[in-house]
């Protein structure tokens, strides 16, 4: 779910995914994964990395095209407190029952629900798999959602809501959202509204679930100490009770407008917290890995970044600023963020401002593309230490359309990136003329992007 809204009970799994994040692969090479396309009896697709190394498994799963976007109009929130709620008893166990069972068995099942996908994640010792699969299964298509977990949900969810109110990050997200997407869905808020929340049934929920969770538009990835032939029947046992159909609506496309000026929230706080956002890059764009280098040397690549280096390190004005590329499944943009004190904030974004022009009228040089490509190749695969991120990858390579042999190729395409590549892109591609920044706090003189 979008906010922390479990008791500290739902953190007993911690020390099993503290161990998740031991693998058998050899950090020294990406092409070391292997990964397998599984396909069960029952026609159910999953990508699979086996590692042996310990007796664990991770189940990551997204039902794409399912997540808060589709949420009715006067019913926001509702795939956000569904995620909440699946895990809350399911079958004839009620939450008490379910959640004991997972404890004692020491499974991690989770959802969550984002703009664009409605996801999932299991973690599970080998011996516990039956059992773990089982709670998976009756989660997806049995969930009981009773009035006392409904309500309980929904009060965390309510609290979590009132909290953002005041939360100056979530106050700048919501702000940028809505004034980029106008009144395209990607402008509402996953968690919803204290009205929408509040008015949600049970009704509501079970139809959410009956339309969007489906095996046409669940992706599954899976990495652990499991082989081919075992995962076979466990995706048919686990997946196979769903409808072969979802009913998601479409989305449409949209292109995010930015304006060209800085608004202002006034919270009286003595730092302010600024985002902005200009047009962004297709994920599958010819120049996206250009544009990857290329943030990643503006403000992607934290301390050796240029914005750190000259907003933090060369005049002291903020501790973190950062860049990155966003992609969401019918939009593209290019985000940033800064966090000072109010007589800071104007210098901070006019020198943030100074380097965007900079990068877009003199590029970069040969030493920065030089370093940029030896961190983004070298760091890599560090992302393989964690069984969990290694079945959350298998995911994104699949909602991404990157190929099975992405892993292999990831670092090829970052090295093919020229020197002429980056520069090109950064001219066409930053518009410091066409930013729209959000500012929470109480920013002392003129601000401008």
């Amino acid at each position: 779910m979008a906010f922390s809204l479990k008791n500290t009970s739902r953190h007993f799994a911690f020390g099993l995914v503290a161990l998740v994040a031991l693998t058998g692969f050899d950090m020294a090479s990406a092409k070391a994964v292997e990964v397998q396309e599984v396909v069960s009896k029952g026609g159910i697709k999953a990508w699979l990395i086996e590692d042996h190394l310990n007796p664990l498994l991770t189940i990551d799963f997204a039902f794409k095209g399912a997540g808060a976007s589709t949420d009715p109009d006067g019913k926001l929130g509702r795939a956000n407190m569904v995620s909440g709620l699946l895990d809350e008893g399911a079958g004839d166990m009620d939450s008490q029952t379910f959640r004991g069972l997972m404890e004692n068995k020491s499974i991690s099942l989770s959802y969550d629900a984002g703009r664009d996908d409605f996801t999932g994640s299991v973690v599970t010792l080998t011996r516990e798999r039956p059992t773990a699969i089982n709670l998976l299964k009756l989660s997806l298509t049995s969930p009981r959602f009773d009035d006392e977990a409904v309500e309980r949900i929904r009060s965390q969810i309510v609290a979590g809501l009132k909290q953002q109110e005041t939360d100056p990050g979530s106050m700048a997200q919501r702000a940028f959202f809505k004034s980029v997407f106008g009144t395209h869905p990607y402008a509402r808020p996953v968690e919803g509204t204290f009205e929408t929340v509040n008015d949600l049934k049970v009704a509501d929920l079970r139809d959410f679930v009956k339309q969007s969770l489906a095996r046409d538009n669940l992706v599954i990835g899976v990495a652990g100490d499991i082989t081919a032939k075992e995962l076979g029947p466990l995706l048919d046992e686990a997946f196979g009770g769903l409808p072969e159909h979802s009913k998601v609506p479409e989305i449409p496309a949209v292109t995010p407008k930015f304006g060209g000026d800085v608004q202002v929230i006034a919270q009286d706080n003595p730092q302010s917290q600024a985002i902005w956002g200009q047009k962004g890059i297709d994920r599958k764009d010819k120049d996206f890995y250009a544009a990857y280098v290329m943030n990643y040397i503006l403000g992607g690549g934290g301390f050796s970044s240029r914005l750190t280096e000259e907003v933090r390190e060369k005049r002291g004005l903020a501790y973190g600023v950062y860049s990155y590329l966003a992609n969401l499944d019918e939009a593209n943009f290019m985000m940033g963020g800064v966090a000072t004190r109010n007589d800071a904030i104007g210098k901070s974004l006019s020198v943030i401002r100074d380097e965007w022009q900079k990068m877009k009228d003199k590029g970069i040089s040969q030493t920065e593309l030089n370093n940029a490509k030896s961190y983004l190749t070298g760091a890599f695969p560090l992302r393989f230490t964690s069984l969990g991120n290694l079945s959350g990858m298998l995911v994104g390579m699949q909602t991404e359309d990157l190929g099975i042999d992405f892993l292999d190729k990831r670092n090829d395409y970052v090295n093919a990136v020229s020197l002429d590549d980056v520069n090109r892109v950064a001219k066409d591609l930053l518009d410091p003329d066409h930013v729209t920044a959000i500012v929470v706090g109480k920013p002392e003189g003129k601000l401008s992007f």
